[in-house]
């Protein structure tokens, strides 16, 4: 049992676990010291100086942002001493700032201007001579100077939880500055954390300034609609004009304790502003009706879900959802193994890792929190982080300590040499341990390119942790192999002291997997689309044939990679149809679509609660009380673990179906701040290959499929594969995403 330390806090009695310092504690007992620097999810900055205390028995003030304390020590918040340490504190922060807030789009959240007034500083007793400073438009991103306070939250977030390490501190005493550090502008994944945690209206969003004042805008607690972490966000909205109607300004999260990629804070404009008409909907319930299948993407809630299974039961038809049912079919596997329905981790357990394999995802653009939850283990654990991928990401770079490079396609040869490593002392069944005896490590070692030097080296690595990690990608949940990969993942699991997660492809994988009877795509005629291709579609995208609100214009709820079920709710209305009023015309009756929250599949771990009782906040203390997590369900170990099958050869030029930073799926492709690159991006020795030059038109052939695209050389890249963006819909996302192909130059008219 952990050793606590007892002391006292304005005479109050507390208690420390080790590693938590005075100010911790101080919060968990709801005794408040007052900061301008702090955040818990980073170090303390410890450059603002106002969390001073005073101890007992030492000389001088005490940070309490930094200070662990020591057993019996008698700690005070407010003195008079305190008082005057902290107002000419904030007298410094004072000086000169440029009296604008009622043009500042901090005024009303401001920590300078409440502070200010919490002090009671009404006048200023001193100045220093003012400096030209430029305002610096960094694309998304604002910055401005004369407003900054060089609290340094921005740097040490961008550095710590984003790990981008795209800014720092330029110092030159009053003249000292934020910069873009070894750039001469932004270079970053523009997450937008930076504008989130700065305290005044220094680094703000390029797109908002001057737009609104934040006490005009209302507040719409959600869930984020583009990847599957289901990170927490608030929409902001306000009318857009006279008698207008209402607009979503911006997009926040609850910094403290959490982030929030850029897809999720500036890609927030997905909303559909077609107006569906009557006679499009008659069509549609006869299309329904008629159907032989519905098709549907994974961009839906878990209410539309269990709706379109209703109208599966009720007419006999198909349901096509080939990204939900490869992930099905994967967990069926798992299950068959581990003996229960879920994976057993989560963004927090990554966040505690100080050891994590990460294979088959290039994660830093497929799920931006797994990556932030990394760097976070990275930089406050010291976590040895494993990745393995065909393909080096330099925006890991900063984490990552081992990168082993795999051959396209062998991930299940791969994942059995994880195996054999992990668990050789594991206490395995004679039939378990048969299969490691069999193995030819020497052929696994020689098609894949992990030699034993590199399994060597990652154990050794791991040797003192205790906090394990194991992170699967949608490069393993579409392989070919996909079974008998989700067998070694629980045998891993199960025996070793490493937690998994499986990371799902689109916001509501998990969620559809759980709830929807899923068949075969068979390619068949007289299929509905909904959000897919189909005879007829019903879309909240282009080209629909019948229009139905996008996410951020529905209440419901997903399913994150954590296994909890978190509700969203309607930032902006929509006067059209939804899949409910479509029920309801085919005789499948509910008066809202939410009324079927506490009707979603209880043998799945859903429970029975309403859609309105859901919880959708953090608490002071930075605990998610979004949602529930789902019930874990038993089911039967009746697997068996299948011979490594022959690791199959990629030559040649290779496509990897991998999408740009901040770029998702449909929604982020219709956002207007996000950019939208859809070249395909490879490396010289890809163009050599290809024969193919920077700038050329060419034709990707792989299959029955063709692309056009240009080509851009790109120096972060290496070998023959090249990267193929698939957020406009060009390319099937929940096939293996490596594809041999054929590249053609496409000569000019």
């Amino acid at each position: 049992m952990e050793k606590l330390i007892n002391f006292k806090i304005d005479g109050i009695s507390v208690e420390a676990k080790k590693g938590e310092t005075i100010l911790n504690v101080a919060r968990k007992n709801g005794i408040y010291i007052p900061t301008m620097c702090y955040i818990s999810k980073t170090t303390p900055c410890a450059s603002c100086r106002m969390c001073v205390v005073e101890a007992k028995g030492v000389e001088g003030f005490v940070l309490s942002c930094n200070t662990p304390p020591t057993e019996g020590i008698e700690i005070t918040t407010n003195t008079q001493e305190l008082e005057n340490e902290r107002t000419n504190i904030m007298k410094l922060y004072d000086v000169n700032h440029p009296l604008e807030c009622g043009v500042c789009d901090k005024s009303g959240e401001c920590d300078l201007q409440n502070k200010t007034l919490e002090f009671g500083i009404s006048a200023q007793n001193f100045s220093a001579r003012e400096q030209s400073r430029k305002i610096e438009n960094w694309g998304l991103i604002s910055y401005d100077p004369s407003l900054c306070i060089l609290c340094e939250k921005c740097v040490h977030v961008c550095n710590e939880v984003i790990g981008d390490d795209a800014i720092e501190v330029k110092f030159g005493g009053y003249s000292s500055t934020i910069i873009p550090k070894n750039a001469e502008t932004l270079d970053c994944t523009f997450c937008g954390e930076c504008i989130a945690v700065c305290p005044v209206g220094a680094l703000v969003s390029s797109d908002f300034k001057y737009s609104a004042n934040a006490w005009e805008l209302s507040r719409v607690p959600a869930t984020c609609a583009h990847c599957s972490a289901g990170c927490s966000l608030e929409y902001e909205t306000r009318y857009a004009g006279i008698d207008g109607d209402n607009s979503i300004y911006r997009v926040k999260n609850n910094f403290e304790f959490a982030s929030l990629c850029g897809a999720g804070r500036f890609g927030f404009d997905f909303e559909n502003k077609e107006v569906s008409d009557e006679k499009a909907f008659h069509k549609a319930v006869e299309a329904l009706q008629n159907a032989k299948a519905i098709r549907f993407s994974s961009m839906i809630t878990n209410e539309e879900t269990h709706i379109l299974q209703l109208f599966k039961e009720k007419f006999g038809l198909k349901l096509f959802n080939e990204d939900a049912r490869k992930y099905q079919e994967f967990m069926k596997s798992y299950s068959s193994i581990s003996g229960k329905k879920h994976h057993s981790g989560s963004l927090d357990a990554v966040k505690l890792s100080d050891a994590i394999i990460v294979i088959g995802t290039r994660v830093a653009t497929d799920n931006p929190a797994l990556r932030y939850a990394i760097t976070t283990a990275s930089k406050h654990n010291g976590a040895k982080v494993v990745y393995a991928h065909p393909l080096e990401d330099t925006l890991m770079q900063n984490t990552v300590t081992q990168f082993m490079k795999y051959e396209v396609g062998t991930e299940e040869g791969v994942l059995a040499l994880l195996a054999n490593a992990l668990l050789k002392d594991a206490d395995l069944s004679k039939e378990e341990r048969a299969f490691f005896d069999a193995l030819d490590l020497g052929y696994l070692e020689a098609e894949s390119n992990i030699g034993h030097e590199e399994i060597a080296q990652m154990m050794h690595s791991f040797a003192r942790t205790k906090n394990h990690t194991l992170i699967i990608g949608n490069d393993l949940i579409a392989h070919e192999r996909s079974s008998n990969i989700a067998k070694l993942s629980a045998l891993i699991e199960k025996y070793s002291s490493f937690s998994l997660i499986i990371v799902a492809n689109e916001v509501n994988t998990l969620g559809v997997s759980l709830i929807a009877d899923l068949d075969v795509d068979e390619e068949s005629v007289d299929v509905v689309g909904y959000n897919a291709k189909g005879n007829f579609v019903i879309s909240a995208f282009k080209f629909a044939n019948l229009s139905i609100p996008a996410l951020n214009q529905q209440e419901g709820t997903f399913v994150s990679i954590d296994n909890r079920v978190l509700p969203t709710n309607v930032a902006l209305s929509y006067a059209g149809y939804t899949l409910n009023d479509l029920a309801l015309a085919c005789g499948i009756e509910s008066e809202n679509t939410i009324d079927y929250t506490p009707k979603l599949n209880p043998h799945a771990g859903f429970k029975n609660i309403k859609f309105d009782a859901l919880q959708n906040y953090l608490s002071p203390l930075g605990e998610d009380e979004r949602g529930y997590l789902l019930d874990e369900v038993v089911c039967a170990m009746d697997g068996s673990l299948e011979a490594i099958s022959d690791l199959p050869e990629f030559n040649g030029t290779i496509i990897y179906n991998s999408n740009p930073v901040l770029q998702f799926n449909a929604s982020t492709n219709s956002a207007k701040q996000l950019e939208k690159d859809v070249t395909l991006r490879g490396s010289a020795q890809f163009a050599t290959a290809a024969k193919i030059a920077d700038g050329d038109r060419v034709e990707i052939r792989f299959g029955s499929t063709i692309i056009l695209r240009e080509f851009k050389l790109d120096t972060t890249l290496k070998g023959t594969i090249a990267l193929n963006p698939t957020f406009d819909s060009v390319a099937d996302a929940s096939r293996y995403k490596f594809e041999k192909s054929k590249i053609m130059r496409v000569a000019h008219e």
